[in-house]
């Protein structure tokens, strides 16, 4: 039988506890931050006791660190979605990028706690790490598989993936409160949408 850390549900098809904590501190830190979350108040909207939480995180680093493995699990989820989707073997980057968009709108918290996380700089750097690591893996296999250009720097491929994954994500409310500024008689009938992209670096010359 699997314990509660190696499942998201139990045989009843609910939630595991371990999931639940995770769900809550996920809402908590989103909302308020990291240093603005205390253990007992996920504990309270998990519906467990703080006792449980140790047991399955060890501290409140641990539920973090645990919240921010989750987030990229999603990430590669969901390219595995694009590749079991695609005519090929490997999806291309459109369609990478088109599953991961397809997550993020379907997990709003994850969203909230990527902007919180990354532009106030709340965490350690490790969820970007981590990201980076997954998608210098998945620009690799479009690589090896012929769905990337081998003659571009890999660098500039891994910032370019991020970036439209991530950017739109990231500035979009602004434009939208931009809009929202003007009178609703004013408002162009379908919302102007971001679209981040990247300017693949140029070599300096010296005169």
């Amino acid at each position: 039988m699997k314990d509660d850390q190696d499942t998201e549900h139990d045989r009843d098809g609910d939630l595991t506890r371990r999931a639940r904590i995770r769900n809550s501190a996920l809402s908590r830190f989103a909302a308020h931050g990291f240093a603005g979350t205390t253990l007992r108040a996920i504990a309270e909207d998990a519906g467990v006791t703080v006792g449980l939480i140790p047991h399955y995180f060890g501290s409140k680093d641990g539920m973090r660190d645990g919240v921010e493995r989750w987030i990229v699990s999603l990430f590669a989820s969901a390219i595995e979605d694009a590749d079991a989707e695609s005519d090929e073997q490997v999806a291309g980057t459109r369609e990478r990028n088109a599953a991961v968009a397809r997550m993020l709108q379907e997990n709003p918290l994850v969203v909230d706690y990527l902007r919180r996380e990354i532009l106030q700089l709340d965490g350690d750097g490790a969820l970007i790490s981590r990201l980076v690591l997954l998608t210098r893996e998945s620009v690799d296999t479009m690589r090896e598989a012929g769905q990337a250009s081998t003659e571009r720097h890999r660098v500039e491929q891994v910032v370019a993936v991020m970036v439209r994954q991530l950017g739109q994500l990231f500035l979009q409310p602004m434009v939208d409160q931009i809009v929202h500024e003007f009178p609703e008689e004013e408002r162009p009938e379908t919302a102007p949408e971001l679209n981040v992209g990247v300017i693949p670096a140029r070599v300096s010359r010296r005169p």
